[in-house]
C-alpha cells in the first residue's frame, strides 16, 4: 500500500512474520545419499529422537487477501537455475558401501536451518527409521517428517530442530537391523552480508522476468536496512522502538525520492531465497518488489539465535 506524504514523497510500507518456517520457491533441494542395501545389522539402537509435535507453517501479520499468489506458487518464481547457492552443504549422491546410508562422513549445515538431513531418494522398503543426534543442544531432534514445501521426501529425509552452533553425530538406521550409519553435521551461524547481498540478486532476477530495470545497491540506506532489521528484534514493527516511522531511518534527501520497506522475521527454514518468496507471495509486499520507480535496494540481515525468532530481515527501497 502507499501512504502520500507532503512534498510528493510517496512511502510504501510493508509487513511480514513468520513464526515458524518462512517457505521456499522450490530450491534448498539437496541431492540425495546412495547406498547399496544387503547387509544385515543384528543390533540396532532403539532411541529415537523424532519429535512428534508439529510446527506451523506461516503467519502473517498483515493477512493475505484471496487474491494474493499462494507462496509455493513461487516455488517456480525462484528455481533452480536462478537460485544463488547458499546452501552450506549438498548430499554427495555417490554410492556408499552395502548397509550405509551415506557416502559422506562429514556435513555442514547454517543453523537457520535451510536443509533437511536425507537418505537416498531411491531407496525404497526402508519402514520405520530411528534418528539420533548426540549433542542435543547442537541438534536437539528432529521432526517426524520432512519439509516438503522445500522438496524434501519424507519417507528419506528429516527436518533437524537446530538448537545451536557446533558440532553433533546423527545416528540413523531401519528397525530391521539392515542399514545403519552415521555422519557427523556441524551447524554454523548464517553468513550475514552475503545473505543481504543474495536477496537483490534475487529480487533482480525476478524484475528481470517481469520487464523491470535491476535495482543496485542502496549504499545510501545500507546502514539503515541493518540498523532496521535489529530493530525489530525490540519492535516489529514499521514504527521504531523511539516511536518515529521507519523512514527516518533513511530519509529522502530534501525530501525528494520515494522509499519503501518490507519486513520479515522467522525461525526456521531460512535462507535469501526463502525470505524473498515470502514476500513476492504477498501481494503487497510483492508490490514493493516490483515497483519500477525504485532504483536502489539495500537489505539488513541479522541472525541472534538468543532472540525469540532468530532472523531478522528488512528491504530498504529507494530512489536515491
Amino acid at each position: 500500500m502507499e501512504i502520500p506524504k507532503p512534498n510528493n514523497k510517496r512511502i510504501s510500507i510493508l509487513l511480514s512474520v513468520n513464526a515458524a518456517a518462512i517457505l521456499v520457491a522450490g530450491v534448498l533441494i539437496a541431492s540425495a545419499i546412495w547406498f547399496n542395501g544387503g547387509m544385515d545389522f543384528k543390533a540396532v539402537d532403539e532411541r529415537s529422537d523424532i519429535i512428534e509435535d508439529k510446527i506451523g507453517e506461516i503467519a502473517l501479520i498483515e493477512s493475505i487477501t484471496d487474491s494474493d499468489a499462494n507462496v509455493e506458487d513461487y516455488m517456480n518464481t525462484i528455481g533452480n537455475d536462478d537460485y544463488v547457492s547458499t546452501t552450506s552443504h549438498e548430499f554427495d549422491n555417490t554410492e556408499v558401501p552395502q548397509g550405509e546410508l551415506w557416502n559422506e562422513k562429514v556435513i555442514t549445515i547454517y543453523a537457520t536451518p535451510d536443509t533437511d538431513i536425507c537418505v537416498s531418494s531411491s531407496l525404497s522398503d526402508l519402514g520405520d527409521m530411528y534418528w539420533q543426534t548426540s549433542d542435543t543442544s547442537v541438534i536437539s531432534g528432529f521432526y517426524d517428517n520432512a519439509r516438503t514445501w522445500l522438496g524434501y521426501d519424507s519417507k528419506t529425509c528429516r527436518y533437524p530442530v537446530v538448537a545451536g552452533t557446533g558440532t553433533t553425530t546423527i545416528t540413523a538406521g531401519t528397525y530391521d537391523g539392515k542399514r545403519k550409519d552415521s555422519i557427523i553435521v556441524n551447524v554454523v551461524a548464517p553468513p550475514e552480508d552475503q545473505w543481504e547481498h543474495e536477496v537483490l540478486t534475487l529480487v533482480n532476477k525476478i524484475r528481470i522476468k517481469n520487464n523491470l530495470g535491476q535495482l543496485a545497491w542502496g549504499q545510501t540506506c545500507e546502514e539503515a536496512a541493518k540498523i532496521r532489521a535489529r530493530e525489530t528484534m525490540t519492535l516489529y514493527a514499521h514504527t521504531r522502538p523511539d516511536g518515529t516511522s521507519w523512514s527516518t531511518a533513511c530519509p529522502a534527501p530534501n525530501n525528494n525520492g520515494i522509499s519503501g520497506e518490507n519486513l520479515a522475521i522467522g525461525n526456521a527454514a531460512v535462507s535469501p531465497a526463502t525470505t524473498v518468496a515470502l514476500w513476492m507471495s504477498s501481494e503487497t509486499h510483492r508490490a514493493n518488489i516490483l515497483n519500477p520507480d525504485y532504483t536502489n535496494l539495500a537489505v539488513g540481515f541479522v541472525f541472534d539465535p538468543d532472540s525469540t525468532y532468530k532472523t531478522h530481515w528488512s528491504q530498504f527501497f529507494s530512489t536515491y
